[in-house]
């Protein structure tokens, strides 16, 4: 050894850490769907299958995102806005659209309100549809 050199270790070994795990998608829904049920909590989940709290996140995540990309989610059903019965003195108001209000949303999606609608209510709804 040089003078020059001063080293604090005679020899330095690499300790094999092991891999990284590698998660199939079928495992990683298990998972996140395990998460997802009450009252089991994020990180006692994480933990039992020996993740990261942060990796369970960004799959629930991850999971949500590719739901709301290919469709509904399992267990969701979708609305239906179906006309209420038309009453049977009136059959002139029906087929006048006065005072009825078309109001289209993000994604092609529409909204018929007639003009004697709660306006509380609509907003909620509206703020419902446009969050998805």
């Amino acid at each position: 050894m040089d003078s020059h050199t001063i080293s604090a270790f005679g020899r330095l070994d690499v300790v094999d850490a092991g891999r990284r795990r590698r998660w199939t998608e079928d495992e990683k829904v298990k998972i996140v769907l395990e998460s997802l049920q009450a009252p089991r909590l994020i990180s006692a989940t994480a933990r039992r299958h020996g993740i990261s709290r942060s990796l369970l996140l960004t799959w629930r995540r991850a999971l949500r995102a590719e739901r709301t990309d290919t469709g509904l989610a399992p267990g969701v059903m979708p609305a239906v806005i179906v006309p209420e019965p038309l009453p049977e003195r009136a059959p002139a108001a029906v087929s006048s659209d006065e005072g009825r209000m078309e109001i289209v949303l993000a994604r092609g999606r529409r909204v018929i309100v007639d003009a004697g609608v709660d306006a509380a209510a609509l907003a909620r709804v509206l703020d419902v549809l446009e969050r998805r």
